[in-house]
């Protein structure tokens, strides 16, 4: 049955005096997402839903209403968002839309039920100047591309286009299918639990819709199978000869004015749209097809495995154990003496004041993108070099530090840390580390440096006031 469940009233929202605005909203909203406009890697949110649906209602005008198709919710709203409010509400209602919650980052998203989407089609395609066809696998995409490099019949090269466009709603018809079909598995064994229904659905969907269309269309018509072969036939129609090319642009202008911008050619503009949808369908539709598929089977695995547990009539030990508990003569004393045993036993529950959620740390997102080489200007060039040479400045090492002491120390063996010399920053800096000399010079060979503070204080004319100490050289022996 088609009326059951959330479609139990499913034209409800296409009956009032709104509905010509509904019909504008779900022609938009298909078009954001299954046509050249849409982003196939992103889900639209709430949010961006209500903007469409706020730039829908401004276009389609608000019909009178006869008085019997109205619903009692119909009334008047303040303004376009309470009004895109009620629209998606009452499309979620009435099983146009379905609202999904991702479980890991708790987003909604609002995608078309899979009747939503195969009753929206024809809305779209009723306002639509181009011709479709029924055609909808990759292979007639590069069938046609083959024709129209060979020929060079535009007809070939329109057919191929449409049929490209035909890929991506294939695969999300698919996807939106198994997870129906999932959903009602789901459904038919919490109200039958019968595991033989169970599984000849089951089957029944492998043999029936998985062997002819979809596995052909994981295999024989894999995108990934003819995606080398049609961006091959796309080179060789770009490399034509110019005159040739000039003569299918003119051709092509005057069969689909619609695609005609200014500056753009409409040839190319159908052969990068057409790699582009092929991208998107190995990239983005194809894993998703793959994904569900294997969720499905993995449901369908799941729940086979545990209604034939339920329900099977093997015995094992504990079954033995049972009956023979059941026959014993003594079974009435032992559940007397296990009742006793348990009567001690108490069940208490965990407070949950000491339960404590810990938030889960969210991994920063790594940016993958590659970008093109921007030259760096003047003042990013200027501002490099000045951090290089502050680095460089205050870059100072055990090494430094030894030249300095030797040529402070100079032919003596001992010298004063007010008596060090300052001639330049490089010794400024190698005087405010000389205590480090000690810790330098002791790496267990050759003469070392011993550190004696006086305990006085001294000061000079960068540094206020300042520990005094001797720094005497030593011969290990």
């Amino acid at each position: 049955m088609f009326f059951v469940d959330s479609c139990q009233h499913f034209f409800r929202p296409l009956t009032g005096k709104y509905r010509e605005q509904v019909v504008e909203c779900l022609r938009l909203l298909y078009e954001r997402l299954y046509t050249a406009k849409a982003d196939y890697g992103e889900s639209l949110n709430r949010e961006q839903i209500l903007e469409i649906f706020s730039e829908a209602l401004t276009r389609a005008p608000q019909l009178d209403s006869d008085g019997e198709g109205g619903t009692e919710s119909e009334g008047r709203f303040r303004g376009l968002r309470e009004q895109s409010i009620w629209v998606l509400n009452s499309l979620v209602e009435f099983g146009w839309l379905e609202k999904l919650v991702d479980s890991a980052t708790l987003t909604v998203s609002y995608p078309f039920s899979r009747r939503g989407r195969l009753f929206t089609q024809p809305l779209v395609e009723l306002n639509s100047t181009r011709v479709r066809t029924r055609h909808r696998n990759t292979r007639n995409t590069l069938n046609a591309l083959d024709a129209f490099a060979s020929r060079g019949e535009i007809y070939d090269l329109i057919d191929a286009w449409e049929y490209s466009e035909r890929i991506v709603a294939d695969f999300t018809d698919m996807i939106a299918e198994l997870e129906e079909r999932k959903r009602e598995m789901v459904r038919e064994v919490e109200a039958h639990i019968l595991v033989q229904q169970a599984t000849d659905e089951f089957f029944s969907f492998m043999e029936s819709r998985f062997q002819p269309d979809l596995a052909i269309r994981l295999s024989a018509d894999s995108v990934e199978k003819h995606r080398d072969s049609i961006s091959r036939v796309i080179g060789q129609i770009r490399r034509k000869d110019s005159a040739q090319k000039a003569e299918w642009e003119q051709r092509l202008r005057q069969q689909l004015p619609e695609l005609f911008v200014e500056g753009q050619s409409v040839l190319w503009l159908m052969l990068d749209t057409i790699e582009d949808r092929m991208r998107r369908a190995c990239e983005v539709k194809l894993p998703a097809l793959r994904q569900a598929l294997q969720g499905f089977t993995k449901r369908a695995e799941i729940i086979i495995r545990q209604l034939s547990y339920l329900q099977s009539t093997t015995e094992g030990a504990f079954t033995d154990l049972c009956q023979e508990l059941g026959a014993s003569d003594r079974r009435d004393a032992l559940l007397s003496s296990l009742g006793d045993d348990l009567a001690g036993f108490q069940l208490r529950l965990f407070d949950p004041k000491h339960t404590q959620l810990w938030q889960r740390s969210r991994r920063q997102p790594v940016n993958t993108l590659v970008e093109d080489e921007a030259p760096i200007d003047d003042e990013s060039q200027r501002g490099i070099v000045l951090q290089q040479l502050l680095d460089q400045a205050f870059n100072f090492n055990s090494s430094d530090l030894k030249t300095y002491l030797a040529n402070a120390l100079g032919s003596g063996q001992r010298v004063h840390s007010r008596d060090l010399p300052l001639s330049n920053a490089r010794d400024l800096l190698a005087m405010s580390h000389a205590l480090e000399a000690a810790a330098v010079s002791q790496d267990g060979t050759g003469p070392f440096v011993e550190v004696t503070f006086s305990g006085e204080t001294a000061s000079n004319d960068y540094f206020q006031s300042f520990d005094e100490y001797t720094l005497e050289l030593k011969n290990r022996d």
